[in-house]
């Protein structure tokens, strides 16, 4: 089923239901449904697009974004929404590797893409909002039949880019269709009565869990512009049944903010929160503000949102003798998901032992978009090789290590990063820490960790050391601490740990 459908449905039994809700306005379902029609059919008439063309998004969270998304599938087209804060030239790379057609922009971003000129080769038309170009979208007649190949492209994800150029992960319907039940079977019964605040950006996860609540009839409450915790608190104050998708670090900032302890969070119904580690005692801190209402998601772009979880129930159960395993752990397999730790040669690890996570599911992607080389490593006999590190417990539990690449191998033994992490967090003066190795001429690599602290805190350098000779063995521990105003983060949250391993570089003598 081609996912425009989804909306079809919901807008002939409920077209005056709340759609896409923002500042200034609202969209029932009758009136998004039109607009994707209309949408759809210009595509194909006024701009000759044709089944499997691609179109770019290079919107920041606005109204336009989920009337152009369905639009686009509605004329049997792929979508390639692009990460907002990504640099304009980084953005022309990838809709000259995707072969883009249109780019559809909001007008900050469409204004720095065409100002880039000659020195984009192959960029594509641009259609800004708010122009008479974009409202000629909006006068388009309907499309014919729209097509049910489950197969088809439909959404482009193109990795973060932490090391080298980005990959395009190709997304099919039916991925996108297998993630949304796989929302219903393992974290939400959804209804009209939900509501998912996009605080995050829907170029990522939170439009990918949009996909979910628009297939329900829910209605999707869009927060322009960066992230605030004050609107997002007073959206759980005012509204009822509010999801949220966030990186760890906003719910970091939600939990440490002023008003985190005084806000009225009855609204509140779930926080999902993945795409990077969450460590245990940011977590123990949330459950305390928000109660049982956390959902931790393991995923990929390449599984987008699916491939392992723990659910509110698993954050609840504080009687649990391995409470705190759990909590530092990513879960047990989604429904319908199957996940293994192996060996190198593909051989499945014994329960505790650590080996790289493979997953196999509907979920996992058609390959990457004409990479042939990054294919072959990461697509093996069915199975998706996710390129992160982890063990699992005898229950089913995965816990995730670090990526392989993160590892420290020092005097032949394996340090994990998070591991380390995990103990510098619990000083109560350590608002973030990320852990790297530095090379060492006789170790082959040391434990260097850098040290964010919170307001008005005086952490010294020894009594982390002492935190950490008190909690794990001593060849683990850090032999320097770097104590810095904030760390690196790429714009989905993850902490750039190769600019770290660049500033231990640059720095040496």
């Amino acid at each position: 089923m081609n996912l425009s459908q989804t909306l079809s449905a919901v807008a002939r039994r409920l077209p005056d239901r709340p759609a896409v809700t923002w500042a200034e306005g609202q969209l029932g379902y009758g009136a998004l449904e039109a607009q994707v029609q209309r949408i759809a059919g210009a595509l194909i008439a006024r701009h000759g697009l044709r089944p499997g063309a691609r179109v770019a998004l290079a919107m920041e969270n606005c109204p336009e974004f989920l009337p152009a998304l369905y639009g686009i599938w509605r004329a049997g087209l792929a979508a390639v929404p692009l990460n907002s804060k990504l640099h304009a030239r980084e953005m022309a790379w990838i809709m000259g590797d995707s072969g883009a057609r249109l780019c559809l922009a909001t007008p900050k971003l469409a204004e720095a893409l065409t100002a880039l000129g000659a020195a984009a080769a192959g960029l594509p038309p641009i259609l800004a909002t708010g122009t008479a170009d974009y409202a000629a979208l909006l006068k388009g007649g309907p499309a014919g039949a729209v097509s049910d190949d489950q197969q088809a492209e439909a959404w482009l994800f193109y990795t973060s880019g932490t090391t080298g150029r980005p990959k395009g992960a190709v997304l099919t319907h039916r991925n996108l269709l297998f993630a949304s039940h796989c929302y219903y079977a393992d974290i939400d019964c959804l209804g009209t009565a939900d509501c998912i605040l996009h605080a995050a950006p829907l170029t990522h996860g939170s439009g990918l869990y949009g996909l979910a609540h628009l297939a329900r009839g829910s209605n999707n409450i869009i927060l322009p512009g960066s992230f605030d915790p004050e609107s997002v608190l007073d959206a759980f104050a005012e509204r009822a049944n509010v999801t949220m998708f966030a990186a760890p670090t906003m719910v970091s900032r939600l939990i440490n903010h002023p008003r985190a302890g005084d806000s009225d969070t009855r609204g509140l119904k779930t926080i999902i929160y993945g795409g990077a580690p969450m460590y245990v005692a940011d977590l123990k801190r949330a459950l305390a503000l928000f109660g049982p209402r956390l959902y931790h998601l393991y995923g990929q772009g390449e599984s987008p949102m699916t491939i392992t979880g723990l659910d509110q129930a698993m954050h609840a159960d504080a009687a649990h003798p391995r409470f705190e395993a759990r909590l530092a752990s990513a879960g047990v397999a989604r429904t319908g998901v199957e996940v293994k730790v192996v060996g190198e040669a593909g051989q499945e690890r014994p329960c505790g032992e650590i080996g790289e996570i493979v997953t196999r599911s509907d979920c996992v992607m058609q390959g990457y978009w004409s990479n042939p080389e990054a294919n072959a490593a990461a697509l093996r006999n069915g199975w998706l090789w996710t390129g992160d590190l982890g063990s699992m417990d005898v229950e089913g539990f995965l816990t995730i290590k670090d990526r392989s690449k993160d590892m420290i191998i020092s005097g032949g033994a394996n340090i994990y990063p998070r591991e380390v992490e995990e103990v510098l967090l619990t000083h109560a003066g350590v608002l973030e820490t990320a852990v790297i190795g530095r090379p060492h001429a006789d170790w082959g690599e040391e434990v260097v960790a850098f040290v964010v602290c919170r307001d008005g805190a005086d952490v010294a350098a020894t009594e982390l050391d002492r935190l950490c000779l008190d909690s794990i063995a001593r060849f683990k521990r850090p032999k320097s601490y770097r104590f810095v105003a904030g760390l690196p983060k790429n714009n989905y949250g993850k902490v750039l740990k190769t600019e770290l391993r660049q500033l231990m570089q640059d720095e040496s003598p």
